[in-house]
């Protein structure tokens, strides 16, 4: 079975976060969260959620896909975090997937995987992004292994898109269905 790694960061998008961890359950796909401090994480609207683990805990190598959700400051404090960057790039190196929405593409910038790829974010983050070329009119947009989205307003299209990847896209449709996706 497949896992996903999602990091959060204290002031994380709340909204990006649980929609995709929803969506992936939906699907079957094992995701486990894990924080970067101890005990619970606070998003960017002061909603707690408990981490599955401490990312101080997480063998990356368990993994098939890590995903960052975004928010401010939660995209600071990931792209701040050197465990962050390694395990981002780690994973690009192994061949395995990398994902984030909203600012958090910013992250996998900065650890140098959008280099020769085409990517989106948050608007006024696409100045920062380092890529071969910035998407602005696509919500979610996939490069080989690099999947990136822009914000709040396409986490579940992400999180669809994650599914596709692991499961098919009739599981994809079944589960946008199901959900009153359109």
């Amino acid at each position: 079975m497949e896992r996903v790694l999602l990091i959060l960061a204290e002031g994380f998008e709340e909204l990006e976060a649980v929609a995709i961890v929803d969506v992936l359950r939906r699907a079957e796909i094992e995701i486990v969260t894990a924080g970067l401090g101890d005990g619970v994480m606070t998003s960017a609207r002061r909603i707690k959620i408990v981490p599955d683990m401490q990312l101080k805990d997480v063998d990356i190598g368990q993994f098939d896909m890590v995903v960052l959700p975004g928010g401010q400051p939660g995209t600071d404090n990931l792209a701040r975090d050197e465990r962050v960057i390694r395990i981002v790039r780690e994973m690009n190196e192994r061949g395995k997937y990398t994902a984030a929405i909203c600012a958090a593409p910013y992250v996998l910038s900065e650890a140098g995987v959008l280099t020769g790829k085409r990517a989106t974010s948050y608007p006024t983050f696409q100045e920062r992004l380092k890529a071969a070329t910035v998407v602005k009119d696509q919500k979610v947009v996939r490069d080989g292994t690099v999947i990136t989205s822009q914000g709040p307003g396409t986490a579940i299209e992400f999180a669809l898109e994650l599914v596709e990847i692991f499961r098919g896209g009739q599981k994809a449709q079944t589960i946008r269905q199901a959900m009153l996706c359109g």
